[in-house]
């Protein structure tokens, strides 16, 4: 049943992500979108699970599958190196940095706001 419930969060979690894509046009942009906002989604579904307020069968759906599949690391890292091959490092640098600091920035709000 896990493997279920991973599954199609992961699936809800890629047509989610590739939705925003379309939508933004820009594929640089809508990993941004997505990487930040799944990573507040996750944070938040992390301290509902851990706080016991969240069913094991929930995180597995939510957390493990929805924001797995809707962040990516991946997508990040190859259009980071594609910043870089086509020499635009300021833009490189923009788009680590951000991505990073605005995530971990909200994930600590969300933390400070339920601890």
């Amino acid at each position: 049943m896990n493997l279920f419930l991973v599954a199609v969060g992961g699936f809800l979690g890629s047509i989610s992500r590739f939705y925003i894509s379309e939508k933004t046009q820009k594929r640089l942009i809508g990993t941004w979108l997505a990487n930040i906002t799944g990573s507040v989604i996750l944070a938040f579904v992390y301290y509902l699970h851990i706080d016991g307020n969240l069913s094991e069968k929930i995180w597995f759906f939510l957390g493990i599958g929805f924001c797995g599949a809707f962040t990516t690391f991946s997508t990040f890292g190859n259009d980071t190196l594609s910043l870089i091959i086509d020499n635009k490092y300021k833009e490189a640098i923009q788009y680590i940095s951000t991505t990073l600091l605005i995530s971990l920035a909200l994930v600590f709000l969300v933390w400070a706001n339920f601890n």
